[in-house]
């Protein structure tokens, strides 16, 4: 059963398992329909012998995207005493949100909680025989390897080496596989976010301690890389070629193909990384995590610390640790390095992936907002002086954008056209005759003073008397 991850995320998943059947015989070769768009997806996949022709087995794959407990109705059927022998759950993360790992982990296991909640008795019975020979699988001097095929060591061997501190504490019923999907955006984030080595090793100390109490396994894989995915999910579910083994191996080393197969690990390993984590505090922080019921609130360490201040007084339960609480503490603490980059980067919003709030949300949201502020306000008459610096501010905002812009041509006929050149001189014209038009009628408007002013007709005659009169002297003058 796959659990988590987008529906996109799930098709490439299925499309690494069934890598191997792309050298089959074309006439043979089927794709499976994938049904994962809505609640419980469902499809298969062929897993072939090494030389391509024979069959081993058909997996189906139940798909999950969404942690709610409504679906327990649905997937508690599947869970038979036949089906649980041969059934593995896988959470599938991604290198997108590493900040939220723990408590996808975390929602996951508390589904599947529900769903033993919902199978019958003989169900769960076969759930712990399954668990307790998982416990012997693939450890040193254990009769059985990981695919349950029994080991040629046993013999030479007086017993499997007993359980460290930590291992198997809280058993789900099922092997338990995480793939963290996309890890090639590491050298993104180490490129662009400044993540740095430590915080690629805290977080896998993190998901190596939580997944050791459940007995899981771990694997990083790439898109269009090779990995050991289908050898490991191959071998939980115990399936083997007939030809050929491909032997499990761990990589720890490698920080975008690690793979921890189940059994391997322990808290000595753990530490081998380094730095000042503390395998037991997650560990026991991580139990009192999962004690709590599906749809609980999650507390940061400040609250948790509140909180148990005031509990003598509530009477409330409170938490005496969580790893959850101390993972995400440590992604906002400053001097974490690249964790601390990515965390803040989501509240600037420039985060490795964001979700986007629905736009017609957002648009009711602001139209509420305008018109509670357009009740508040009264409506005032338009005053020249505001209106006139208003329009200066919006013609400098024009100019600033255009700016930014920059000039804008475009071809007419053949002739390339500078539009802002064309409409300043668009502009000029309409300016040139506004202001002719404004003269000529300034023109017509003005009186005429010859034609308005009344002249006295003795006046007129004396002026024109005194013309013809005139010396003969005072035409020789000079001038």
């Amino acid at each position: 059963m796959g659990a988590g991850g987008s529906t996109d995320a799930q098709r490439e998943f299925l499309e690494s398992l069934s890598a191997n059947e792309e050298g089959r015989n074309p006439e043979r070769r089927k794709t499976p329909p994938i049904a994962n768009n809505f609640a419980l997806g469902y499809t298969y996949y062929d897993v072939l012998d090494t030389d391509q022709d024979d069959t081993l087995a058909r997996v189906s794959l139940y798909l999950l995207s969404q942690p709610s407990g409504e679906f327990a109705s649905l997937v508690s059927p599947l869970l038979t005493p036949e089906t649980i022998p041969n059934t593995a759950l896988v959470i599938l993360l991604d290198w997108a949100q590493p900040h939220l790992w723990l408590r996808h982990i975390w929602s996951w296991i508390q589904v599947l909680e529900e769903v033993m909640g919902h199978t019958s008795p003989e169900a769960r019975s076969e759930m712990e025989e399954t668990m307790s020979s998982w416990r012997e699988r693939g450890r040193g001097g254990s009769s059985t390897n990981l695919d349950g095929t029994p080991s040629a060591t046993a013999a030479d061997s007086d017993g499997s080496l007993p359980l460290g501190p930590g291992e198997w504490s809280e058993p789900l019923g099922l092997p338990l596989c995480v793939v963290c999907q996309n890890a090639q955006k590491i050298d993104f984030l180490e490129r662009n976010q400044g993540w740095k080595e430590p915080d690629f090793d805290t977080v896998l100390q993190y998901l190596r301690t939580v997944l050791l109490r459940h007995g899981g396994s771990l694997i990083y894989t790439s898109q269009n890389t090779p990995s050991q995915l289908p050898s490991l999910i191959h071998s939980t579910l115990g399936i083997t070629s007939l030809l050929k083994r491909q032997p499990l191996k761990h990589n720890v080393i490698d920080r975008d193909k690690i793979v921890v197969p189940p059994n391997w690990d322990s808290w000595g390993k753990i530490r081998v990384l380094g730095g000042n984590f503390d395998t037991e505090v997650a560990s026991k922080g991580w139990s009192e995590d999962i004690k709590l019921p599906l749809g609980s609130t999650l507390q940061s360490l400040e609250a948790l610390e509140q909180a148990r201040a005031e509990a003598p007084e509530t009477g409330k339960y409170v938490q005496d640790d969580s790893a959850i609480a101390r993972y995400e503490d440590w992604c906002r603490d400053p001097n974490s390095g690249g964790m601390a980059v990515v965390e803040s980067a989501m509240g600037g919003g420039t985060a490795v992936g964001v979700d986007s709030e629905d736009t017609q949300e957002f648009l009711e949201r602001q139209l509420k907002i305008l018109e509670a502020f357009k009740s508040k306000v009264p409506e005032k008459a338009p005053d020249n002086n505001v209106s006139t610096v208003s329009r200066r501010g919006d013609f400098a905002d024009e100019k600033t954008v255009s700016e930014h812009i920059g000039p804008v041509q475009f071809n007419m006929g053949g002739i390339q056209v500078d539009a802002d050149d064309m409409l300043q001189r668009l502009k000029d014209r309409n300016a040139n005759n506004a202001s002719d038009d404004e003269d000529a009628v300034e023109e017509e408007q003005a009186p005429a003073p010859n034609i308005t002013k009344e002249y006295d007709n003795e006046q007129l005659h004396d002026f024109f008397s005194g013309l013809m009169n005139r010396t003969g002297g005072a035409a020789e003058s000079p001038r």
